[in-house]
């Protein structure tokens, strides 16, 4: 379940199951303890934050809050611990409950995508929750108990619906090639990092980009709108890691170059109605990088068509991500059911 299943009340203690849904909550509570089943939410406080433009930033992080909430004699320094104690207070007004064990299905931070979404945050939330949990040191309304928790996620996904906002398809402490994002001590402060892929082969040193000098451009708009609705172009919004560092040709060259490297540089796909062209200096700039595909020769072949937006699309490819193979084009659900495995791989069962 999501934590919006929850209507709080200002203090942890007072949470109670949406009135809409109480009876359902309250029947799926009675058939998960009949059962000796635990009770999985995600709590997501960077969603608090893009919400509520009143929210305390420094409550949605671990290091002590200017905003704490007082609740009884229980005192709330982060959002965290007040949402899964949120919990526990709505599955004990629901009935016998309040005692019923709870995961934490997902829980992270987008490193993209939104003002708030950066490597910079990511990093601070992920490793503050990382120490905080695996300190054992519980929650007020639950001191001194592990805390079972699935960090979301492994990998970007490109092919997210981003109808909550751009950074949905921005929640994985990895790249898309492998790379880490950041450090990350998965055991706790100064403990075991991240491992990155090594050995990932890419495509040939190209890139595609506007060309201001060609073309029809009348049809620029409309090549740009075909480029991100065919690839992700989720880094150019307000505050995201392209805004700073790029003028009107350079979103239209990142765009462009999202759709060529999507479709592994291949015939036709740097054409945009005659804009864009092939360069092999890297354009990239500053945080806002221009990406090359993953290369696997066995596996590239795909096929091309044309397009409204004159830059050819269609097909699918594949390249490997630490000795997982990913999908794209046609296979985009195939994709994101082996990234829904792969997410197991960074269960963090704490005993």
């Amino acid at each position: 379940m999501n934590a919006d299943v929850i209507q709080g009340n200002g203090a942890p203690s007072l949470a109670v199951f949406r009135p809409d849904i109480s009876s359902l909550m309250t029947e799926i509570a009675q058939f998960l303890n009949q059962n000796g089943a635990p009770y999985t939410i995600n709590i997501y406080p960077f969603i608090s934050l893009h919400d509520d433009p009143n929210f305390p930033i420094d409550y949605a992080f671990f290091d002590g809050s200017q905003h704490p909430v007082q609740d009884g004699t229980l005192v709330y320094q982060n959002v965290f611990d007040a949402s899964f104690d949120s919990l526990v207070a709505a599955l004990a007004a629901a009935g016998p409950y309040g005692n019923m064990k709870i995961i934490v299905g997902e829980i992270g931070w987008p490193t993209d995508g939104d003002i708030n979404a950066n490597v910079e945050y990511a990093k601070k939330f992920n490793q503050g929750f990382l120490n905080h949990v695996l300190s054992n040191l519980g929650t007020p309304r639950r001191p001194n108990q592990a805390v079972e928790f699935y960090l979301f996620s492994l990998i970007d996904e490109d092919m997210k619906s981003i109808q909550p906002g751009n950074f949905e398809r921005h929640w994985g402490i990895f790249e898309y090639d492998g790379k880490s994002k950041y450090s990350l001590s998965l055991t706790g402060a100064n403990g075991q990092v991240l491992v990155q892929a090594s050995g990932v082969k890419y495509l040939t040193n190209e890139w595609c980009i506007y060309n201001p000098s060609s073309g029809d451009q009348s049809k620029l708009g409309d090549s740009i709108t075909y480029a991100c609705e065919n690839s992700d172009c989720t880094s150019l919004g307000y505050g995201c890691s392209c805004n700073e560092y790029l003028d009107a040709a350079g979103n239209a060259s990142y765009a462009f170059n999202q759709y060529f490297q999507r479709f592994n540089q291949g015939p036709g796909t740097c054409d945009f109605n005659g804009l864009g062209h092939v360069v092999t200096k890297d354009p990239s700039k500053g945080s806002c990088d221009f990406i090359i595909q993953i290369a696997e020769p066995a596996v590239i072949s795909n096929q091309y068509s044309s397009g409204s937006g004159g830059g050819g699309g269609g097909g699918s490819g594949s390249g490997v991500v630490g000795g997982y193979r990913m999908l794209w084009g046609s296979s985009a659900s195939l994709m994101l059911a082996t990234l829904s495995m792969l997410l197991h791989l960074f269960c963090f069962i704490l005993t």
